[in-house]
């Protein structure tokens, strides 16, 4: 029997926004092109563009060979698992596609695969060349195609044939917003980048096997500011929530979106504002920001359920989220903030001109509760770490969307990480930015830190 590898790709300048999808036919024993196919579909989601791109390929593919095995490699999280059957498809533009991708082959002739976007130039760079050709009032054809280019330089599909089901999975570095000295980068045990095997493929199977074992060893990047980092940022929303960070061996891991709220009028004025105080809705901006993380995280695709803090702040920057991604918000009262007593509504500034003993203590014992019985760091640590372990879980290999506060996050990332309590002093989080932890079967965990949120602004 022939097998085929298809790699496919979809995308839409605005979400919805012109799109186009590209989608590759490989030879798996020999890594040649048999086919490319690429077209300009009008106004549509990057979703539907994927899915369009599945089709198109698995249509290739059979008008080649009808009886031949087809392994499907995608970037697009969503796409792979619900066509594995992992996932339930909810949106009703989805439901016709795939059953229009999964009449093409019998089930039992395909598999799926995820792949890191890097691992997919072919298919990327043919769906970019549809864009661009409907962008002229043209239609995609043959001669438009430089896609092999990409091929040509990288060994990346030889590296993936003959082992249709492998590859290294990849592995989250952390990006931290904060200062270089940071206590929580020397605490930080989060493993190192790896890659697919397939885009590793120069590696030689020992030392994959190798870079797999002492992932687990690597360490937290400091990431700076300016034009660079906020073009990583706009990478980082891309694959954050990404599963499959794990050596196969380890499976997949319970893996956090962590998500601030946006910003309420007490954001900007810096003010304590906890769960002991005035309950605050999103202002204006917040409610943008809460938009804009709605559309990254849709664009990604990844996280298949919501979680929010009690409050109001949270409850609603989830539900921009989960009206964008089709979810139902899960209210866990464990993901609330600390509760500040009597400094909630005041700045930093005022508490010290009011209490600056009960401040000062606080500051230096993560058991000191602020002044009026609030909730002291070591409360809240206690409170978060039984969180954890009953969503952990719960979500045994799943991506869960936690909408939540600056002092849980800290101390989710924190507890991760095996930093001391001061380390909370040293960590800087923006309003709806996104981290990410994501914890394996071994007790081991890894975090992503993407905090610089220019991503989210016009």
């Amino acid at each position: 029997m022939r097998e085929f590898i298809v790699e496919a790709d979809g995308g839409s300048r605005g979400n919805p926004g012109p799109a186009g999808y590209g989608s590759v036919v490989i030879d798996a024993a020999t890594g040649e092109t048999l086919a490319e196919r690429a077209e300009y579909i009008g106004v549509a989601t990057n979703n539907v563009a994927e899915y369009r791109g599945l089709v198109a390929g698995l249509r290739a593919a059979h008008e080649l060979d009808p009886t031949a095995s087809v392994h499907v490699r995608m970037d697009s999280k969503l796409v792979v698992e619900q066509m594995s059957g992992r996932w339930k498809i909810k949106h009703p533009d989805m439901k016709p596609l795939a059953m229009e991708a999964g009449r093409v082959y019998p089930a039992d002739q395909v598999t799926y695969e995820w792949i890191p976007r890097e691992s997919n130039k072919h298919a990327d760079r043919l769906a970019n060349e549809a864009m661009d050709a409907g962008k002229r009032g043209e239609q995609w054809s043959a001669s438009d195609s430089t896609a092999e280019l990409d091929a040509a330089v990288s060994s990346s599909r030889r590296g993936a044939v003959g082992s249709l089901g492998g590859g290294a999975a990849e592995a989250g570095a952390g990006v931290v917003a904060g200062s270089p000295g940071d206590a929580v980068a020397g605490a930080a045990k989060v493993r190192a980048a790896l890659g697919s095997a397939a885009a590793g493929a120069s590696r030689s199977a020992s030392a994959a096997s190798s870079a797999a074992s002492s992932s687990r060893r690597g360490a937290v990047e400091v990431s700076g500011g300016g034009a660079a980092a906020a073009e990583a940022d706009v990478r980082a929303a891309k694959v954050v929530a990404s599963p499959g960070w794990a050596p196969a061996d380890m499976g997949a891991p319970a893996t956090f979106v962590l998500l601030r709220h946006g910003e309420t009028p007490l954001t900007p004025q810096k003010r304590f504002s906890g769960s002991g105080g005035t309950d605050p809705s999103l202002s204006d901006v917040g409610r943008e920001q809460a938009e804009r993380v709605a559309a990254a995280l849709a664009r990604r695709g990844t996280v298949q359920e919501i979680l929010a803090s009690p409050l109001t702040r949270t409850r609603e920057t989830a539900a921009a989220v989960a009206e964008r991604l089709g979810l139902d918000v899960t209210v866990e009262d464990g993901l609330r903030e600390t509760d500040f007593g009597a400094w909630e509504g005041l700045t930093f500034a005022e508490v010290r001109e009011r209490y600056p003993d009960d401040l000062n203590t606080w500051l230096s014992d993560p058991d000191a509760e602020p002044t009026g019985g609030g909730e002291s760091f070591a409360a809240t640590a206690t409170r978060i770490a039984a969180t954890r372990d009953k969503l952990v879980a719960a979500y045994a290999g799943r991506t869960v969307l936690l909408v939540t506060h600056v002092t849980p996050i800290k101390t989710f990332v924190r507890l991760a990480l095996g930093a001391p309590p001061e380390s909370l002093f040293r960590m800087e989080l923006s309003a709806a930015s996104l981290s990410a932890v994501a914890y394996y079967a071994d007790g081991n965990a890894s975090v992503r830190l993407f905090n610089d949120t220019s991503h989210l602004r016009p």
